[in-house]
């Protein structure tokens, strides 16, 4: 049995990182195709409610290609790949506007992203995403995302937001994503057509049943449906965060979800931080080495990151953002972590400080080798214990 959720035990509530995403049809008044100014309010008072209470806030939202075409002109119906990309450009300097309009009044600054399909795909492109939205929670800014419409080809497009939220929420290492949408949540069948239709309040497993519950989207405007947010939800819980899907149409519609109204919710099975550890653990093949010195170790068994100063050697070819295997001077192999830096450039700091990388290197990194969030103890128990003491 599901025991109903009260606010305080919320997923939403005790989030520290929250992504929300917005679809076209909440965005954009079906008559006029201007923007619904009065929710949207609502919305962004919702959005700096969790920013008070300390939670790091990201809006994925949609709605430029619903209000650019507005104002080319284009008629209703599906658009032209070409179209498409015209009415994004327009429609995009109209949606900056608004949230810069709306989030500044309140002396918070707001942050533009576009984002393509590759940019969470190829590492590089991953990496420096990741790295930009970091930067922009931790100075208080508000990231507004979206897909970077106007160049996205269609061998390289989401197609939907549902899945671009989902990729944001895995790479900002959030703890919530909540898909506001014009369904309060997950039927097994199309409550508009199956009058027998029963609403699921939890999702413990995507199972194939569950996969099978998906239809198209309900909306003339919006690209998504029910099976592109069962897709989201199986990115964002084998990212170890929860997912919600909620009726984004009444107003203040985040605050709702606190207060218990009805909607979806999807639950991981390890949080964000371990979610992430297990895959680095479970790299079949590490690209490369490096070996640490007894300090280091005494370090890492301490919780603490891996800087340069502790590395002794490097061997294998690996980039920055590759799996490598962190090594005891004996050779065991005793932890692997996400590199920060490719092998030609560790070689040059290695047993250095991390304060001498900009000069080495030409330009400022970060001081870690391998972060702590980035790296996981294969065998932290007594072996490694007693080479730190050897």
């Amino acid at each position: 049995m599901t025991i109903p959720r009260t606010p305080s035990s919320s997923p939403l509530a005790r989030a520290r990182r929250v992504v929300v995403k917005v679809g076209s049809a909440l965005l954009t008044d079906a008559e006029t195709g201007r923007i619904n100014r009065a929710w949207l309010e609502s919305l962004i008072e919702d959005l700096l409610r969790l920013r008070r209470r300390d939670s790091q806030v990201i809006l994925v939202s949609s709605g430029a290609i619903a209000l650019g075409r507005r104002q080319l002109g284009l008629a209703k119906g599906p658009l032209r790949l070409e179209e498409s990309q015209a009415a994004a450009a327009v429609g995009q300097i109209r949606l900056a506007h608004a949230y810069k309009e709306l989030l500044e009044s309140r002396d918070v600054t707001v942050a533009q992203v576009l984002l393509t399909l590759e940019d969470s795909e190829r590492r590089h492109r991953y990496l420096n995403a990741r790295a930009t939205l970091e930067t922009l929670l931790s100075l208080g800014a508000l990231p507004v995302i979206n897909e970077n419409d106007t160049v996205a080809t269609a061998e390289i497009r989401y197609g939907d937001n549902d899945r671009l939220a989902a990729r944001v929420a895995q790479m900002a290492a959030a703890d919530c994503l909540v898909l506001l949408s014009d369904v309060d949540g997950l039927y097994t069948a199309d409550p508009n057509k199956d009058r027998a239709a029963t609403f699921i309040e939890e999702v413990l497993k995507i199972t194939p049943e569950i996969e099978a519950m998906g239809g198209r989207s309900a909306s003339d405007v919006g690209s998504g449906g029910m099976a592109t947010k069962i897709l989201a939800a199986r990115i964002a819980v084998s990212a170890g965060c929860h997912m919600c899907i909620a009726a984004g149409h009444p107003r203040h519609p985040v605050r709702r979800i606190e207060e218990g109204a009805r909607c979806t919710w999807f639950v991981p099975s390890a949080t964000p931080v371990a979610a992430r550890k297990q895959w680095i653990a479970g790299t079949l093949r590490p690209a490369g080495a490096v070996t640490i010195d007894p300090g280091a170790l005494r370090a890492l068994l301490d919780g603490r990151s891996l800087l340069p100063a502790g590395v002794i050697s490097a061997r294998g070819r690996f980039e920055r953002g590759d799996t490598v295997s962190v090594l005891a001077t004996d050779g065991a192999e005793i932890a692997r972590g996400i590199v920060a830096y490719s092998d030609v450039d560790a070689a040059k700091i290695m047993g250095r400080k991390s304060s001498d990388i900009e000069s080495i290197l030409g330009f400022r990194g970060r001081d870690e080798m391998i972060h702590r969030d980035d790296l996981v103890l294969l065998n932290p128990e007594p072996a490694a214990a007693e080479r730190v003491g050897s």
